[in-house]
């Protein structure tokens, strides 16, 4: 039985760490690779070397493709999915899906409408210290989930211009970072609905404004879900927290609680918890070779189905929540 043929758009350093991790996988045939930079394209082909180097997206749809991994700046990826959707080709995007909520929600239409299978890199899910909270959480062990606080800040900022430009990226740490932790929090309690969002936005210590032609570099924001539990969410580029990186998700229940941390400032290495009074039980802990596991996981997934897949509405709920930070945060904000 022949493997599918995939495509990568665009292999920076995000895009070829899933082209190593899928060709690894060797579950489906890499048979396409498009990226501007010709050094990009040269160091994938080095990866995979029968793969062919093409010029463009059009020219890759050209190929017959089974899938397409997408992994361009963010303003492109509505419109390259949805191009490659009507074409009958399943398609994995990194995040986020679209700039807003909108454009995620055109995308899963394009995905029902050709009935393929579509995946957002949203590689939290897929860590084992999210695995080894995902049951306690699910089965009631904890007791009624009452608060969580998602954390994620990052000393450092993006190193790319268009990060920096809202048009292109769609806002600052909040779609960058957040959509990670809100994603993460909302999947692992199985998608309650949002009554209310508030939040304060800030970039450079000063609160923003819709009419603000900067992006976010901090965040705070309160989700009240239906359940009645309260999310708290902090994220940041550039802050003085004397490490690299400060990621935790707490969940806290009535009869205990778990949480997920990054380790001595780590981007990659987490631990995960179980806590009851003052114990703490450790219920996970590096190493974890997690970063491709969302990629593989949609490679062999579309090698045996390539149908859509209901929960893809699922980046749609998320994105929404994303939206309505922002719209909270620019309607407090008082600085132009």
């Amino acid at each position: 039985m022949s493997r599918p043929l995939v495509g990568f758009l665009g292999t920076g350093w995000i895009g070829r760490h899933r082209l190593q991790a899928i060709a690894a996988s060797d579950t489906v045939e890499v048979a396409a690779i498009s990226d501007p930079s010709p050094e990009c394209a040269a160091e994938s082909a080095r990866i995979v070397p029968g793969a062919a180097v093409l010029p463009s997206l059009e020219a890759m749809l050209g190929r017959g493709l089974d899938g397409l991994v997408i992994a361009t700046p963010s303003a492109l990826h509505a419109e390259q999915a949805i191009a490659a959707l009507n074409r009958g080709v399943a398609v994995f995007c990194q995040k986020p899906l679209g700039r807003n909520a909108a454009e995620a929600r055109a995308v899963v239409e394009a995905a029902c409408a050709a009935d393929k299978l579509l995946g957002v890199d949203l590689s939290y899910r897929h860590t084992a210290a999210t695995e080894a909270i995902r049951g306690l959480l699910r089965c009631g062990e904890l007791g009624d989930i009452f608060a969580v606080d998602l954390v994620f800040h990052n000393a450092y900022g993006p190193d790319k211009p268009w990060f920096y430009d809202r048009t292109q990226s769609g806002g600052g740490c909040v779609i960058d970072l957040g959509v990670h932790l809100v994603d993460l929090a909302l999947w692992l309690l199985e998608f309650p609905p949002v009554d209310s969002v508030t939040a304060r936005l800030f970039a450079g210590g000063q609160p923003l404004s819709a009419s603000s032609t900067e992006v976010e570099d901090h965040a705070v924001a309160r989700l009240d879900l239906g359940t009645g539990a309260a999310v708290h969410l902090a994220c940041s580029w550039r802050l003085h927290a004397g490490r690299e990186a400060v990621i935790e998700a707490s969940f806290y229940g009535t009869r205990g609680a778990v949480s997920i941390r990054n380790v001595g400032g780590s981007f990659y290495d987490f631990e995960a918890h179980l806590m009851r009074g003052t114990a703490s039980e450790l219920l996970a802990e590096p190493p974890d070779e997690w970063g491709g596991r969302a990629a593989v996981a949609w490679a062999r997934r579309l090698a045996v189905d390539a149908r859509f897949d209901e929960s893809a509405n699922e980046f749609v709920t998320a994105a929404e929540a994303l939206d309505r930070i922002y719209a909270s945060g620019a309607a407090r904000g008082t600085v132009a």
